[in-house]
């Protein structure tokens, strides 16, 4: 077994004292001897600490290494942390701004709708507004034409019952009202002569035209 608390330094080699004796070793070839083994010492400790030097360093290096390492991981598991955070606020901030999106659409489809039946019923309205003046027009022509008809009758037929004013000269043809004066009526035709057929119905559209005015 090796004593491992001996320790033997080339110094130690030099220093030592082999001692002399009968028919002993060659003293020149000892020294010489332990000259190479001190040297070789010497060799093998500084080769011995060149290695410590470098062990050292590789643990150092080593260490660094780990601790880097250890870093890394940390960043790693931080950054896929970081990550699945920001995933998930992105899918809530996306869920939340599409819900928005959703209900805006919601109320402006809504506000469409709303304008969309406003806008029907005032159709409605005006389009029922436009038949009842339709109707009161046509209500309102239809009876003034009766009253010019009734009053035609009603002007015609002593004239041609009586024979006395047939013996009577013509008189000059009334003035045609212009169209620009609607107030003015054609003059009846002399007796016993029938009125023109357009003198009749320029009268009957001016006194139309007329009452209708009067009644707006």
């Amino acid at each position: 077994m090796i004593d491992e608390t001996f320790h033997l330094t080339p110094l130690d080699v030099r220093r030592y004292d082999f001692g002399r004796a009968l028919r002993g070793y060659d003293p020149e070839r000892v020294d010489q001897f332990r000259d190479q083994v001190a040297e070789e010492l010497e060799r093998l400790t500084r080769l011995n600490q060149d290695l410590d030097a470098k062990a050292r360093n590789f643990h150092e290096q080593l260490r660094a290494f780990r601790e880097r390492d250890k870093a890394l991981n940390e960043a790693l598991v931080s950054a896929q942390q970081l990550r699945a955070e920001i995933r998930e606020q992105s899918e809530r901030e996306s869920q939340l701004l599409l819900r928005e999106a959703r209900a805006q659409a919601d109320h402006i489809i809504e506000a469409a709708r709303g304008q969309i039946r406003a806008l029907q019923d005032e159709l409605g309205a005006l389009e029922r507004q436009r038949r009842s003046y339709l109707t009161q027009v046509r209500l309102m022509v239809e009876r003034q034409l009766a009253e010019i008809s009734a009053q035609e009758a009603s002007s015609g037929s002593p004239r041609a019952s009586d024979p006395s004013r047939a013996a009577e000269p013509a008189r000059p043809e009334a003035v045609r009202p212009r169209p620009s004066d609607p107030a003015r009526v054609a003059e009846p035709a002399p007796p016993g002569r029938p009125e023109p057929a357009d003198k009749r119905d320029g009268a009957a559209a001016a006194s139309v035209v007329k009452k209708g005015g009067e009644r707006a």
